[in-house]
């Protein structure tokens, strides 16, 4: 769930937009999708969402066409502003609970691949990244690295591995947000212009 900035809630379903990926061939995940759109926000690449729209493609060498478009902009206008939201809405966009452990596992190490390949676009765009992050920054994003090649052990077992992971999904919900606090605090980080005409529920 996104915060869209009216006091409304805006819902993704993960199995819906893995299904428009699909019908057009792409072999990306929607929290693929998801994590580059919010790396390239933490990392200072806001304007429009046809701007996001155009830095995922180039980042994740996708073309997404019609409703899926569309739905990917929404995805970016509305997680912009759930990061910017005082009371913490913004949450990554991953299978829901009743998943198989192993595939949302496989989908977290994929939206955090994707985070730091959206962060590093961002630089590359000449956005707003800081030029040197904090050491809990740089912590943080080390941790994120290594997230990105997650996997289940097995030796642990059913419960233990979903207390696991929901410990793992809370710690980079926030460390998500303190990346983008961290940054949207210096100067020259702008606000995401929302035109007229930007998808927004």
């Amino acid at each position: 769930m996104y915060f869209d900035g009216d006091e409304n809630v805006s819902v993704f379903d993960f199995d819906e937009l893995a299904d428009h990926l699909v019908e057009q061939g792409s072999e990306f995940s929607p929290a693929e999708i998801h994590g580059c759109l919010t790396g390239l926000l933490t990392g200072g690449l806001v304007g429009t969402a046809e701007r996001g729209l155009d830095a995922m493609m180039q980042t994740l060498d996708v073309v997404p066409h019609g409703e899926l478009a569309d739905r990917v902009m929404e995805l970016y206008v509305v997680t912009d502003a759930a990061l910017r939201d005082e009371e913490f809405s913004f949450f990554p966009l991953l299978p829901e609970d009743e998943a198989q452990i192993e595939i949302r596992t496989v989908a977290l190490a994929s939206w955090c691949g994707g985070f730091l390949a959206g962060l590093a676009q961002a630089g590359a765009q000449g956005a707003s990244p800081p030029a040197d992050w904090s050491s809990d920054g740089k912590e943080i994003l080390q941790d994120i690295g290594a997230l990105a090649q997650a996997t289940v052990d097995e030796d642990l077992d059913e419960d233990e591995s979903e207390e696991n992971y929901m410990e793992i999904y809370e710690y980079l919900r926030f460390a998500v947000l303190n990346l983008f606090l961290e940054n949207s605090t210096r100067e020259g980080f702008v606000e995401l212009d929302r035109g007229p005409s930007d998808p927004l529920h």
